[in-house]
């Protein structure tokens, strides 16, 4: 839905568009933080941006994954994925190298395997006081550079403080089942709306764009939206630009 605000002049008409991006994303998907960073730069540059509202929202990859102590990714993926764990370093270093080029620095050496599920019911706790944005950057980088365990209650509730969350608030969330509804209803959301892989850009339920796309394509999604989104009244008094006036 969009809101048109419109300030009516003699002469002319100022229209400013507001506009809602969703992006369904998981903290443990390397394309997410991508992603961000390339939307982010495509945001930058849309005539218009102050009004666009980014909302994040929920989406597991692995919804059963279990921590699994002393096992690291290489050898998890190449297990999942039926490669040797040399592949699986390999394709590491080159996702690595994909988010350098956007100024991220990955270390998968020092990853964690953890569900994302309590981060994801953190990340709703966020959303309510306005750091939904925070909390998905510093999950992130807790995930992909410092090798944080994201499945961690304790490291959660540090991170929480950290973004200005109240720490006491963030662990009797984690400690019972707070925000659980909303995080299912998103997943479940996102399965009806046909997606099936992250990160995905929804504007103003309209436009969808899938994956980790050039700031180009972002910037181009938003402009279209924001193209279509643009009303015209014509029932005022106006004057055109040959001078003829009528009401």
């Amino acid at each position: 839905m969009h809101v048109v605000e419109c300030i009516t002049f003699v002469v002319a008409k100022k229209c400013s568009i507001k506009m809602n991006v969703e992006i369904w994303s998981d903290i443990q998907c390397p394309f997410c933080y991508i992603g961000k960073r390339k939307f982010e730069a495509g945001l930058a540059a849309f005539e218009g941006k102050e009004n666009v509202t980014v909302t994040w929202r929920s989406f597991q990859l692995n919804p059963d994954l279990e921590a699994q102590p002393g096992k690291d990714i290489y050898t998890y993926l190449a297990e999942v994925k039926g490669m040797s764990r040399e592949q699986s370093v390999q394709m590491h270093q080159q996702v690595s190298a994909m988010a350098a080029e956007v100024g991220l620095n990955y270390d998968f050496d020092k990853a964690v395997l953890a569900n994302s599920y309590d981060a994801h019911r953190l990340i709703q706790l966020a959303k309510t006081k306005d750091l939904g944005d925070a909390a998905e950057e510093r999950l992130f980088k807790a995930y992909f550079t410092e090798g944080q365990d994201v499945g961690n209650p304790e490291t959660l509730v540090a991170l929480a403080a950290e973004i200005g969350l109240d720490a006491a608030e963030a662990k009797d969330l984690l400690e019972q089942d707070g925000f659980a509804d909303q995080v299912n209803a998103e997943i479940a959301e996102a399965q009806a709306l046909g997606i099936r892989g992250v990160p995905f850009f929804v504007i103003d339920r309209k436009y969808g764009v899938s994956g980790a796309q050039a700031p180009e394509a972002f910037l181009s999604a938003l402009q279209q939206a924001q193209k279509e989104s643009i009303q015209i009244i014509t029932d005022g008094a106006t004057c055109d630009t040959n001078g003829h006036c009528a009401s």
